[in-house]
């Protein structure tokens, strides 16, 4: 039960963009009537807020919390843990945190790999070598503890119980308004459920869709930098790989409206055990060869990162975490 009058509301930033941040000032830009009702308790991209100001508050004090963003410090356990003690109602907000996100692609590697990535093999690095330590000794003596870095980035629900998802990388601001008024509404769907979004394909509610075929069928995989895209037809007909028919719709299809294919940042409907299983099996069914070495062919050519395009945001909630989890897990 929401609190009455005012609506105590806390956001919290993990590892993520920024976006989020920005599409939830949006969201209210657009309907600014908002702010009077809501009371910000928590917000420490945008208000001075503590850790300690947290802590102070009563349990369950706050009504919703909004964490976006991926759990890849042991700083952001630590703080999803205390939200969700203080919280009614948390909601993982954006794809980072219900899934993983674009950040979870670095589950394909070891944590020392990442490491030695960032802090050694780009060329922008200044000081190579000198990575993140738990503990530091300043030039003054003073030691500072910094979190730990875990062995792989995992989803706000590996580590607490999360109420509802908002999906989205970012979600726009419909989604958002939308979610927010079913929120205000008190009539709130069972835990466990998309909020602001479709319960359809995306496919649904794309303008590209009334010239695709019943079946597709296409001899070719083509990336959209080296390719004359008809704007006016599916792009999938065209042949460039475009998630529509596997991720939950809700976005209004705002990249195909612009000849863009979708990657995917709405997530899975309710229907998939696994998303990226679920692209994979998609982009196959529509390949007309049965031929295996120009298959191979095909998809070399139109899909040189398969797990980058099938698992873009989904990876480390997929059922492949199984395997991921030698690298860390819940207990990191």
């Amino acid at each position: 039960m929401l609190s009455e009058g005012k609506v105590r509301i806390a956001f919290y930033w993990m590892a993520s963009c920024g976006g989020c941040e920005e599409a939830q000032v949006d969201a209210v830009s657009d309907e600014p009537s908002l702010i009077n009702i809501l009371d910000i308790v928590f917000w420490p991209v945008a208000v001075d807020f503590k850790k300690e100001d947290v802590e102070k508050l009563p349990d369950k004090s706050v009504d919703v919390a909004l964490i976006n963003g991926g759990v890849r410090l042991s700083e952001h356990i630590e703080m999803a843990k205390l939200l969700r003690r203080k919280s009614k109602i948390v909601i993982a907000y954006g794809a980072c945190s219900s899934w993983g996100g674009i950040p979870g692609l670095a589950n394909l590697y070891s944590r020392e790999e990442v490491l030695s990535r960032i802090y050694s093999e780009v060329p922008t690095v200044y000081e190579k070598d000198k990575k993140p330590t738990v503990k530091y000794i300043t030039e003054e003596g003073i030691e500072l503890e910094l979190p730990e870095v875990l062995p792989i980035l995992l989803p706000l629900n590996a580590v607490i119980e999360v109420d509802y998802y908002i999906p989205g990388c970012p979600p726009t601001p419909e989604t958002t308004l939308n979610a927010l008024k079913i929120l205000l509404s008190g009539k709130l769907p069972p835990k466990g459920s998309v909020l602001g979004a479709s319960q359809r394909a995306l496919c649904d509610e794309c303008p590209l869709n009334v010239t695709k075929p019943e079946k597709i069928l296409i001899k070719n995989l083509s990336r959209i930098y080296n390719t004359r895209v008809d704007p006016g037809k599916c792009l999938l007909i065209q042949g460039i790989p475009c998630l529509g028919p596997s991720t939950r719709g809700g976005c209004t299809a705002l990249c195909p409206r612009v000849a863009m294919p979708c990657i995917g940042c709405y997530g899975p409907l309710e229907t998939h055990t696994d998303y990226g299983g679920k692209v994979i099996s998609f982009l196959a069914s529509i390949i007309d060869s049965k031929d295996e070495r120009e298959i191979a062919r095909i998809i070399e050519e139109g899909v040189p990162d398969p797990a980058g395009l099938a698992y873009k945001f989904t990876l480390p909630a997929s059922r492949l975490r199984l395997n991921l989890m030698k690298w860390g897990g819940r207990g990191a």
